[in-house]
């Protein structure tokens, strides 16, 4: 072992003497302080005799962090080919290129390599970038150099040149240490990118935590917070700095747990402001990556096999080990996203932590130290994975550590719940042991005792860090159920009818452009619902079973957004298709096919388009579908749901205005009514079923943004639940059935069956009104029945 002034440095640390006009030197690069000044070095070796002692003046400054660009590339050989290199690092100190002939100097250089024949023969070529004065600190450029062959990947001014599947290297940030990797693919591009560069300061503590001592420790927390507050941005927004700090705090547990060392009020503080930066909300996609890759995919077996260690339960794991070595004393510490409070009782204890976390002991083994701390973001860390390992539970309240130094075996918990439009509250405690040490909530030991008003109270047997689960919130209500089940099942009952009537008259309007239009925009109406409708019977099966499948649930969330948002442009189609052919009334022999093309365009393009964008946007962040695996788009983290709310409502609001213009136009302009009178009512038909459908469709999604807003609210509920089942049977009724053309080509079967039962060639004509429809279905199989033929004739030629 070697000392530096009371500093043990391991022996593994490079050591290196040289003589230089008879001085002995030695450097050694682990070197731990933050003062600078006068330092006494003590130099010996075990029980050797030699020792030296020496007074020097000691300056600090951070170890040169050296990069290269490329780090490494693969270049056709060419004799004579210029290769250009970079070397940064950052100041004060200065790089050279080594063995290079007339290198530049600097923080920030750059050199044009010349390749020789040499370099060809050798297949590689390494050049080396070191500090001028340390030139110890030195970083390479491997140059690979190949006759022939075709690259993969070109030019990329990371990774440069690359054939398929190779893994190309790339250095860090300045201030950063470790590499980038990354892995050729067939796309042509650099795919695959890890980030494994960990910041310098942060990682030098890393090291710094292996060799802690009493002495060291208060100083070295300080610094450990001081850097992960400065450093905050970066820190929160990598998961190697996430993951480095947290393997700091695991060495300090370490330590103050073999060493029996016992820490003080302001070194705790320094642990829980870390511990804070760690879990605000800017580090949740870094902890999403962190508790993803805690899982990892056996290759040889298929089969999901945890890592063994997870890097958000070592940090619980590393907080419980550092509070029991806390100094025994009645204190608080406050930070802004945790609250410490330790204290002595005796027999009984009720506390009241942030107005969050209410705790009771009852009977306690007489004198007791209790040490509590409440975070209020932890949930942004610990995975709300369960003992049945399901996700669909999110983390609905605080999470709160709870120490004592004697056995508790009753505690009382009463949580504030964070989000009240959840249910059916879990109690829980982290268990470590849980999926092979991976860890996770269980409930084991600890009971609901009751759930009032926004609060849930648990009791427990032991204690350790709590918290409670809670589900997606459902109204248990026989009548809502028993609204949506039978309205559904009328609503796609109504809306295979509409498809068969449609289908059946298919034929007999195609030969008037008007009536073939609204009869494709009413069949593609229809279909999109029911189509919408099914995808929504399969995803709430998705959502409903206990193992959660995220990618199936986003299939089905994206057709039913795309298909509920078809039916929104189909009905805007009716709106332009009316507006178009009442303004403009010399666009009558306009083409039918350019009117279709016009018409799927919008009814599809758009819905796909927006589909599309937002699927794409979220996906990222894993924000597409709701937070709790429910197959509908999210709304609380990326407000997804807008995607479908604006549009919709857009869509109605536009559809509305176009109908008050037209109904202000027609009472003022007497040959804009003629219009819509002629063409056999068809424009008159497609009026009055956008005049019904659309504020329908409007109240009912305005009704469905309200269960939003206002989740625990029955009536909005039973509303939005009538209101959106029945609309199949809507368009049934006033896109199909009340409309004078299809009344009439419903009806005409059986008066031919009536005409020749009777022997009448009296016939209807296809501008028969409702009114002699109707009389038709009425008096037919009556005695009479030519007389109603021909009443229905004579209306017909009257209409």
């Amino acid at each position: 072992m070697w000392t530096l002034d009371g500093v043990i440095i391991n022996e593994d640390d490079r050591r290196r003497f040289s003589e230089a006009d008879g001085v002995e030197m030695l450097t050694i690069t682990n070197f731990f302080s933050t003062d600078e000044g006068l330092y006494e070095c003590q130099l010996f070796d075990g029980d050797s005799s030699f020792r030296q002692n020496s007074n020097e003046r000691v300056v600090l400054m951070a170890t040169p962090t050296i990069q290269v660009v490329p780090r490494q590339n693969t270049i056709l050989c060419e004799v004579g080919q210029l290769v250009s290199v970079q070397c940064f690092v950052q100041e004060p100190y200065q790089v050279v290129f080594r063995d290079v002939v007339n290198s530049e100097s600097g923080n920030s250089i750059q050199q044009l390599i010349t390749t020789t024949q040499e370099d060809c023969d050798n297949g590689e070529k390494i050049i080396t970038c070191q500090e001028i004065e340390f030139s110890q600190f030195r970083s390479n450029t491997t140059l690979r150099l190949i006759d022939d062959g075709e690259f993969t990947c070109v030019g990329d001014p990371e990774f440069g040149n690359g054939f398929l599947n190779e893994v190309g290297r790339a250095s860090c940030e300045i201030d950063e240490e470790g590499e980038r990797t990354a892995i050729c693919r067939a796309s042509g591009e650099w795919e695959n990118r890890d980030d494994n560069c960990t910041i310098q300061r942060i990682a030098q503590l890393l090291i710094q935590s292996q060799f802690l001592d009493e002495m060291t420790l208060p100083e070295f927390l300080d610094d450990l917070s001081n850097a992960t507050i400065d450093l905050s941005d970066n820190v929160t927004q990598s998961p190697n700095n996430i993951e480095a700090i947290i393997r700091i705090l695991n060495n300090v547990a370490n330590f103050v747990t073999i060493t029996v060392f016992t820490l003080s009020q302001v070194s705790m503080e320094d642990v829980l402001l870390t511990t804070g930066v760690l879990t605000t909300d800017s580090a949740i996609e870094s902890w999403n990556i962190l508790n993803l890759e805690a899982v990892t995919e056996s290759i040889n077996s298929r089969t999901v096999t945890p890592r063994n260690e997870s890097v958000s339960s070592l940090l619980l794991f590393a907080l419980e080990g550092i509070t029991r070595r806390l100094v025994n004393a009645s204190f608080g510490i406050e930070t802004p996203l945790i609250l410490l409070n330790k204290t002595t009782f005796i027999n009984n204890f009720n506390g009241d932590f942030n107005s969050t976390v209410e705790i009771e002991i009852q009977e306690a083994d007489g004198a007791t130290n209790l040490t509590v701390i409440t975070f209020e973001s932890l949930d942004n860390v610990l995975p709300p994975r369960d003992d049945n390992n399901s996700s669909g539970r999110v983390i609905n309240g605080r999470v709160v550590l709870v120490q004592s130094d004697t056995i508790i075996d009753n505690v009382t918990f009463t949580f504030d719940i964070v989000n009240d439009t959840l249910g059916n509250p879990q109690c829980v405690f982290w268990n470590f042991s849980l999926f092979d040490g991976l860890g996770g909530w269980d409930e084991e030991g600890c009971e609901l005792v009751v759930r009032e008003d926004e609060t849930v109270t648990c009791q427990c047997d032991h204690l350790t860090s709590f918290s409670i689960l809670m589900s997606p919130f459902f109204l248990d209500s026989d009548l809502l159920s028993f609204i949506t089940f039978i309205g559904v099942g009328i609503s796609m009952a109504s809306l295979v009818l509409c498809l068969l009537i449609e289908a059946f008259i298919w034929n007999r309007v195609r030969k008037n452009t008007y009536q073939h239009l609204r009869n494709i925009t009413i069949v593609n109406i229809a279909l999109s619902l029911l189509i919408a409708n099914i995808w929504f019977i399969i995803g709430a099966s998705i959502s409903e079973n206990d193992q959660k499948n995220p990618g199936a649930c986003t299939a089905a969330t994206f057709f039913i957004h795309f298909f509920y948002l078809a039916l929104f442009f189909w009905m805007l189609n009716f709106a332009m298709f009316l507006f178009y052919n009442t303004v403009n009334p010399m666009v009558r022999n306009q083409s039918k096919g350019a009117m279709l093309a016009i018409g799927f365009s919008v009814g599809y393009g758009g819905p796909l388009i927006i589909a599309s964008i937002t699927i794409a946007v979220t996906a990222p962040t894993d924000t597409y579908i709701q937070e709790n695996v429910i197959c509908w788009l999210n709304w609380t983290q990326s407000k997804a749901l807008l995607a479908f709310v604006i549009p919709a409502l857009l869509i109605v609001f536009i559809n509305i205005v176009i109908l008050i213009v037209l109904l202000v136009q027609l009472l003022l302009n007497r040959s804009m009514r003629i219009i819509v009178q002629d063409s056999e009512n068809s424009l008159g038909a497609i009026a009055k079923t956008m005049a019904v459908l659309t504020p329908f469709f409007g109240i009912t999604w305005s009704l469905g943004v309200g269960t939003l807003i206002n989740p625990t609210n029955i009536g909005i509920h039973i509303a939005f639940a009538f209101f959106n089942s029945l609309q199949g049977f809507f368009v049934l009724v006033f896109g199909t059935l009340l409309v004078k053309k299809v009344q009439t080509e419903i009806i005409r079967p059986f008066l031919r069956l009536s005409q020749a039962s009777s022997g009448s060639g009296t016939r209807i004509t296809s501008s028969g009104t409702s009114s002699s429809g109707w009389q038709i279905f009425k008096n037919f199989g009556k005695k009479g029945g030519n007389n109603s033929s021909s009443d229905v004739n004579s209306s017909s030629h009257a209409a």
